[in-house]
């Protein structure tokens, strides 16, 4: 079976769109930088509702730095649609429920499966919620999510929540290197690490690896 271009879908979807007045798109933001490029692609087609509902995240301090973030580059933008922030009460003992069992499964595998079915979920919920016609994800301009996996999640969320669900990989076209760019741009704040506890833990024994590994070449 030929793998599908979920970006070209998505080009095809938009060329249909009415542009007075556009469509609404309920848009989920993992982050403020991955939030970019995304934005960027979208605001000339869709007024936006943009949730940061990313219960994932710790510690607190951590989400609240995040949090900053979203609104700083906001506040930076000149959409030409309306963006509307909305982020709910962090609680992150909804992650931990939604994950359940599968919390020291590896990167990329259950655990973070089901965050992201948790995180759509509530993308597709809010949307009905709130009128939007539309909805997706930006967790997909990563190049460490699996963009089949989040288009099938957005596919079924779509029949159960009566809302549209816009299919996208946004890393293509160079999406995750423009997202990079733009965050380097409006200065914002970028984390090294997903956001759960594991994944910091993942990354902090990274930085160990790679200060060991700088020790042993400054002795050669």
């Amino acid at each position: 079976m030929e793998k599908r271009q979920y970006h070209t879908e998505m080009d095809d979807i938009i060329k249909m769109l009415p542009s007075d007045p556009p469509p609404k798109l309920l848009l989920h933001s993992c982050c403020g930088p991955c939030s970019t490029a995304v934005l960027e692609c979208l605001t000339p087609h869709f007024e936006i509702l943009l949730l940061y509902y990313n219960p994932c995240i710790a510690p607190a301090d951590e989400f609240a730095r995040r949090v900053e973030t979203q609104r700083q580059l906001l506040d930076a933008m000149t959409p030409v649609h309306p963006i509307t922030l909305l982020v709910p009460p962090y609680v992150p003992e909804e992650y931990l429920r939604a994950v359940g069992d599968a919390m020291d499964t590896p990167e990329g595998g259950e655990r973070c499966r089901r965050c992201i079915a948790q995180r759509m979920e509530e993308a597709a919920r809010a949307a009905a919620a709130y009128g939007c016609e539309w909805f997706t994800t930006t967790l997909s301009v990563s190049p460490h999510k699996n963009a089949s996996y989040i288009n099938q999640c957005g596919e079924r969320l779509a029949g159960e929540y009566a809302v549209r669900f816009l299919p996208s990989d946004f890393k293509k076209r160079g999406g995750y290197a423009r997202s990079v760019e733009l965050s380097r741009s409006y200065g914002l704040y970028r984390q090294d690490y997903c956001g759960c506890l594991r994944s910091l833990a993942e990354a902090e024994a990274r930085r160990l690896q790679r200060g060991a590994g700088d020790n042993g070449n400054t002795h050669k």
